[in-house]
């Protein structure tokens, strides 16, 4: 029933200006403004991600978009110039050092940071 149509996915935010500015300038993403209000997020690979208000958003308690890059070590420093910062975690599952870098036997090497909405999001060495 699905096999041909282009689906895609969204996620909310409570501040579209901040979304806009964080996504666009900070990560440097394609977006643009959709219609009713929306914002759209042009992927490599022809990818769209709608980012809607919802005035009683509640960020997300999982991971919502991975960036696979080819060295986490330079792409971690340069979000961080660019003022964004990774998650701490040291959990029994889940560690990071001091750069936010999980770096676990199992699994690439990740580091998650969230969005001005509190969306989590994560570079992954691929």
């Amino acid at each position: 029933m699905f096999k041909d149509t282009k689906a895609f996915s969204g996620f909310s935010v409570n501040n579209l200006q901040k979304a806009k500015e964080f996504y666009g300038q900070t990560l440097g993403l394609n977006i643009a403004d959709a219609p009713m209000g929306l914002l759209q997020l042009n992927i490599a690979g022809g990818a769209v991600i709608l980012i809607y208000p919802k005035p009683n958003h509640t960020p997300a308690t999982f991971t919502i978009l991975n960036f696979p890059v080819e060295n986490i070590e330079a792409a971690v420093d340069e979000l961080t110039k660019r003022g964004v910062h990774f998650e701490q975690y040291d959990d029994a599952d889940i560690k990071t050092d001091e750069k936010g870098i999980h770096r676990g036997d199992v699994g690439p090497k990740i580091a998650w940071f969230k969005d001005p909405a509190g969306n989590i999001l994560s570079v992954l060495e691929s």
